[in-house]
């Protein structure tokens, strides 16, 4: 395992960072195991995790608090706020209101004291940047949260929540987790840029691309049970995201990308995740396993470099600034509504 200051903070992290989405109904619902998950990640050189409230409705959380029992000292904690937590309207976004009530139901769940980063999981449109940014800098000058971080926000927003920091002498969001994979490659155009101009480190989610990435989808064969995308799981039930393997023309791309990563002596998985690490703005990737299988292959992939040829046969195939078809940034720009289009 590799290790990479966390933009401009100083700190070291891993370059892949446990991320415990699949932890609880969403994925394992096996306590224990997933426990045991962490636990193996943390003693392969693992010191990062990424949860948040929403993840099975705070029970990634909690599943992440039972591990961390004894090793709270090992490990950079990251989690989120902003999303619908339950049927209550109130309790989502990014108002002072909100954040105040939510980071205390966190650090319950998580059963410890601080949170190292706390990160506003989507830009809220509905609320002065200010507003927010004034609550995360009372959590950090009150101890509980050592670090801000935004996750999926456009590259204006980023820069504008760097000019609010300094102008209104708030704590600055330290890091950027948006979606990055071959697959999605559009933030390389001005987000990537704009946290490496401001020294902001950047965790992509997702830089398997939810599994294609990693083999899980090939030509004439049904997405295996169980699997992200397979027709009735927890997770393409919730996001409408069940595929056809025969007719997505995401297909074709694996296809082409296999025969590079065969070129190169690498599995789709150390492809995919080469790729994202070999970005400078890059800090640390999330992986997401549900299983202990899923977590070895992806350990033992961990210190993949990719070298010019191939990264450049990559971008033959997927090229740079583009996202494949199917692609869901699920991060809509409310402005683009018709209500706020008519004049």
């Amino acid at each position: 395992m590799r290790y990479r200051r966390l933009g401009s903070t100083g700190v070291e992290v891993s370059t892949q960072c446990l991320g415990t989405m699949m932890f609880g109904a969403m994925g394992n619902t096996d306590h224990d195991d997933c426990v045991a998950i962490i636990h193996a990640a943390l003693d392969g050189g693992i010191n990062f995790l990424d949860t948040a409230d929403v993840y099975s409705g705070g029970e990634s959380e909690e599943i992440v608090g039972k591990a961390l029992k004894g090793r709270r000292d090992e490990v950079v904690l990251a989690t989120k706020f902003y999303n619908q937590f339950d049927e209550n309207r109130l309790h989502r976004g990014g108002s002072r209101r909100w954040i105040m009530e939510e980071v205390e139901n966190s650090l319950r769940r998580l059963q410890t004291d601080y949170i190292d980063l706390y990160q506003i999981h989507r830009f809220d449109w509905n609320v002065d940047l200010d507003d927010t940014l004034g609550a995360l800098s009372d959590l950090v000058h009150q101890g509980k949260v050592r670090y801000l971080g935004s996750s999926t926000f456009p590259a204006d927003k980023i820069v504008e929540a760097q000019w609010v920091a300094e102008r209104r002498h708030r704590e600055r969001f330290a890091s950027e987790q948006p979606q990055y994979s071959i697959f999605a490659r559009s933030i390389e155009e001005a987000i990537l840029p704009a946290c490496q101009k401001y020294g902001i480190g950047v965790i992509p989610w997702s830089p398997l691309a939810g599994g294609w990435l990693a083999g899980k989808y090939r030509k004439g064969t049904a997405p295996e049970a169980g699997s992200r995308y397979a027709a009735g799981s927890a997770w393409a039930t919730r996001m409408r995201a069940s595929v056809d393997t025969d007719l997505d023309p995401r297909i074709e791309l694996v296809e082409r990308l296999a025969t590079v990563a065969d070129d190169a002596g690498l599995t789709l998985t150390g492809l995919g995740l080469g790729f994202v690490d070999a970005h400078p703005a890059v800090s640390s990737a999330i992986i997401g396993p549900r299983t202990m299988e899923q977590l070895t292959g992806l350990l033992d992939v961990a210190d993949v470099m990719l070298d010019g040829a191939t990264l450049d046969a990559i971008d033959q195939i997927c090229p740079p600034g583009t996202d494949a078809p199917g692609i869901m940034h699920h991060a809509p720009n409310p402005m683009m509504k018709a209500a706020n289009r008519r004049r």
